[in-house]
C-alpha cells in the first residue's frame, strides 16, 4: 500500500505548524459543535491532512472526506438493514473487508483502508447499539465534513512553498496471489471483529483497528514493521497524553489545553520531517495522544484509557501480523515470477 513519504522543509517549511493548528482547530471545533465525541474532529483533521505533501491537492482534501462520508452512511445503512440477521451482517461485513484489502492488494490504492476502517467501526458499534452507531456516524459524518472545510483554509493561512502536489504513484504488493491474500486478511480481521461482536463490547475497538492498519501491508516484513512502528507509536503518544492531562490538572483551562494540544502537535508534526524513526510513528503518536486526551474530556480516566489502548494495540498489531503471516507461509506459495516491491525497485533501477 503506497505510504505518504517523509515531508520535505524545502518543499512545505510551515507543515508542523499547519498540523498542530489543525488539532487545536479540531478540538475547538468538536466543543464548539457540542459533540460528544470531540477528539474525533482534529482526528479525522489530522489523519486527512497529514498525508498530503508538497502543495495544496484539491483531490485529497475535498474526496478524502466527501469518500468517507459516503461509506459511513452506505455502511451504516448495511449494518442497520442487516442487524437483525447476525449472520447475514457477518457475512455482508467480511465481503466488506474482502473488498477493501483485495483493492488494497491489487492497485495499491489506500481508498481500501477507509472502507475497512468504515466496517470495523460501524458494524462493531452497531452489534453493540444501533443508537451508539447513530452517534458515531453522526459525528464521523459532521467531522468530515468540517475538515473539507477547515483543511483548506488551513492551507490558505499556511501555504507550503511547492507550487504543484506530489504524485502518488499505487503499486501492488505482489505480482499474483491477490485474491487469496486478501481473502487472508479478510479472515483475520472477521476474527478480531467477530471477538468484539460476541465476547466485548465496543469500548475495546481498538483491537480491530490496529489490526486493520496492519494489514494493509504486503509482506511479512511490512506487516510486522507496521506492527512495531503501531506499538511504539502507541507508547509514546500515551505518555504525551499523560504529560498533558497532569499539566491540566494544575491549570484546568481550555486555554491550557489549546496551548499544549498545539505544542503537542508541533512536536509530533516536526519529528515527522526530521524524526529517526519513520514519519508515521510520529503521526499515529499524535493521534493516540489527542485521543487519549479527548476521552479524558468526557468520561474515561486516563491511565486507564492509556493502558488498554497500549494493550489492545498490542494484540492487534502483533497478532493481525502473526495470524497473517503464519496462514500465508501455510496456504500461499510464492511463485518464481512474484517479486517484493523492493526488488522491483532494485530491479528496474539496473
Amino acid at each position: 500500500m503506497f505510504v505518504a513519504p517523509r515531508p520535505q522543509i524545502e518543499d512545505d517549511p510551515l507543515f508542523a505548524v499547519r498540523i498542530a493548528s489543525a488539532a487545536v482547530v479540531g478540538f475547538v471545533v468538536g466543543i464548539a459543535l457540542q459533540s460528544p465525541m470531540p477528539m474525533m474532529y482534529p482526528l479525522l483533521f489530522i489523519g486527512l491532512m497529514a498525508g498530503m505533501r508538497m502543495a495544496f491537492d484539491p483531490k485529497k482534501a475535498l474526496g478524502g472526506p466527501i469518500s468517507l462520508i459516503a461509506m459511513l452512511w452506505l455502511i451504516g445503512l448495511l449494518v442497520s438493514a442487516t442487524i437483525n440477521l447476525p449472520a447475514l451482517m457477518v457475512c455482508m461485513v467480511g465481503a466488506l473487508y474482502f473488498l477493501a484489502y483485495y483493492i488494497i492488494q491489487r492497485t495499491g490504492n489506500p481508498i481500501g483502508m477507509l472502507i475497512a476502517i468504515a466496517s470495523v467501526l460501524m458494524s462493531v458499534t452497531g452489534m453493540g447499539s444501533l443508537a451508539a452507531m447513530d452517534v458515531l456516524q453522526d459525528s464521523m459524518i459532521k467531522a468530515a465534513f468540517c475538515a473539507s472545510l477547515v483543511i483548506p483554509l488551513l492551507y490558505l493561512v499556511f501555504p507550503p512553498r511547492a507550487t504543484t502536489p506530489a504524485v502518488e504513484i499505487y503499486a501492488p504488493g505482489h505480482e499474483s496471489g491477490h485474491a487469496a491474500r486478501a481473502a487472508i486478511r479478510a479472515a483475520v480481521l472477521l476474527l478480531f471483529s467477530f471477538w468484539l461482536y460476541t465476547v466485548v463490547d465496543s469500548s475495546n475497538m481498538m483491537l480491530a483497528m490496529a489490526a486493520v492498519f496492519v494489514l494493509c501491508f504486503p509482506t511479512r516484513e511490512t506487516l510486522f514493521a507496521e506492527a512495531r512502528q503501531r506499538s511504539l507509536a502507541t507508547l509514546v503518544g500515551a505518555a504525551a497524553a499523560l504529560i498533558v492531562l497532569g499539566a491540566m490538572t494544575v491549570v484546568g483551562h481550555l486555554f491550557m489545553l489549546l496551548g499544549l494540544t498545539f505544542v503537542v502537535g508541533l512536536f509530533f508534526a516536526s519529528k515527522m520531517m526530521s524524526g529517526r524513526h519513520p514519519p508515521m510513528v510520529y503521526q499515529f503518536a499524535l493521534s493516540a495522544a489527542i485521543a487519549i486526551v479527548g476521552g479524558a474530556l468526557t468520561s474515561q480516566e486516563p491511565t486507564y484509557a492509556s493502558l488498554t489502548r497500549l494493550m489492545l494495540t498490542l494484540a492487534g498489531a502483533i497478532g493481525a501480523a502473526f495470524i497473517t503471516s503464519l496462514l500465508e507461509s501455510l496456504i500461499i506459495r510464492p511463485q518464481k515470477h512474484d517479486v517484493s516491491p523492493k526488488q522491483r525497485i532494485a530491479a528496474e533501477s539496473h
